[in-house]
């Protein structure tokens, strides 16, 4: 197998470089002005200031007000904080079956709690219908989470849709439904305005958008009544507590500032590439299948069914040809278990572990698909 030099990276949904001007924006907090913002005197009021405006930042790319953003360690911390802070026993939550771990797994722990869930399944191409929400709603429903585009198969769920919906709903029930999306994989290519979409609830990552790891947000629309998970110092409104991390609030910030300035342009240009990759594939290997919705689908996101083939191998062939690609979640591509997102398109165990996901980036050109296309059927000849 031919290897190169230079490894190319085609998993932008596992995670992103720092952009450069994230990275800069960041350097002054991790040197000279390292200070605890809720210390009062000039290094603390300093680092405060910062964290204040990365808040404007985020809500200026959210179209919400400031303080309807929580800053959290990440988007897992964000999800949890949702599924296990608003429900109570005897009430019903909503979420799809192919939502990422950190909202299933919460999930599986509230139905020990007393709490009903409800596990929308997907059609075949990975969407969530509207009317699949609405039949499934009860006089106890509390919450519903539909993920904004999924991280294995890049489809666009209907959000706004489900939000009119749930609108709708909630003006002839006593019992309020409040409406939460992770849109971690949105974030660079989707609108992500909250009044737009009809969301109380949206959780972002700072990895996800050229930004740090090891940060997040969760929006929370001002009425919503939701317990926090982290007690102590007070921080965050009283909210969540915790030493802020200033320089990752800071890059995070700059970060979705970016990507919100950057979205128009680099949908196009990811989109292209995109698409050329998924035509140069299906017509190198005519046997292979795009899994998830060829037309509501995240510009960067190309999952692609290899028949007879074995996705680990394949993917550990292409990252010894110097090609970064991946067969799932990073966050639980570990498990020798196939994906339960293929799993609940109707494909069985051995189509799901047949399967390789590469997710785009700004850094990804033409010349590198091509070469990507020639280690990839080496591999698949191995």
């Amino acid at each position: 197998m031919t290897i190169h030099k230079t490894r190319i990276y085609f998993d932008h949904a596992a995670t992103t470089p720092i952009d450069k001007e994230v990275l800069e924006s960041m350097m002054p907090f991790l040197t000279s002005e390292f200070g605890n913002a809720s210390s009062v005197h000039w290094f603390g009021q300093t680092a405060a200031v910062a964290v204040e405006k990365a808040r404007r930042q985020a809500a200026d790319a959210l179209n919400c007000r400031a303080n309807e953003i929580y800053f959290t360690s990440g988007a897992t911390e964000s999800n949890n904080t949702v599924i296990k802070g608003l429900a109570q026993p005897g009430q019903h939550i909503i979420v799809s079956q192919i939502e990422h771990p950190s909202i299933l797994e919460p999930a599986k722990i509230m139905e020990r709690w007393g709490i009903e869930v409800t596990y929308l399944p997907p059609d075949s191409n990975g969407l969530v219908s509207v009317e699949a929400v609405s039949r499934a709603v009860k006089d106890s429903t509390v919450l519903v989470s539909v993920m904004y585009v999924n991280n294995e198969i890049g489809t666009v769920q209907p959000i706004a849709e489900i939000g009119r919906l749930i609108r709708e709903l909630n003006q002839s029930r006593k019992q309020r439904i409040f409406f939460h999306t992770d849109a971690v994989q949105a974030a660079n290519y989707c609108e992500l305005d909250v009044e737009a979409l009809g969301v109380d609830l949206l959780s972002l990552s700072g990895h996800k958008v050229y930004g740090p790891k090891g940060i997040g947000l969760l929006y929370r629309k001002a009425e919503v009544p939701l317990q926090s998970l982290l007690s102590g110092g007070g921080q965050e409104y009283g909210f969540r507590s915790g030493t802020l991390n200033v320089p990752a609030i800071v890059g995070f910030g700059r970060a979705l500032e970016l990507a919100s300035k950057n979205r128009i342009s680099d949908t196009k240009k990811i989109l292209e590439l995109r698409d050329y990759l998924i035509n140069l594939i299906l017509k190198k290997v005519p046997q292979a299948r795009l899994n998830g919705d060829s037309e509501h689908r995240v510009a960067n996101n190309a999952n692609v069914l290899f028949p007879e083939s074995e996705g680990e191998t394949v993917l550990m062939l292409l990252d010894q040809a110097g090609f970064a690609v991946s067969s799932g979640s990073a966050c639980s591509s570990g498990s020798l278990d196939p994906s339960h997102v293929l799993l609940a398109l109707g494909l069985d165990a051995t189509a799901a572990k047949a399967s390789v996901r590469f997710s785009l980036g700004r850094g990804n050109n033409k010349k590198q698909i091509d070469n990507l296309i020639l280690a990839l059927l080496e591999a698949l000849q191995k």
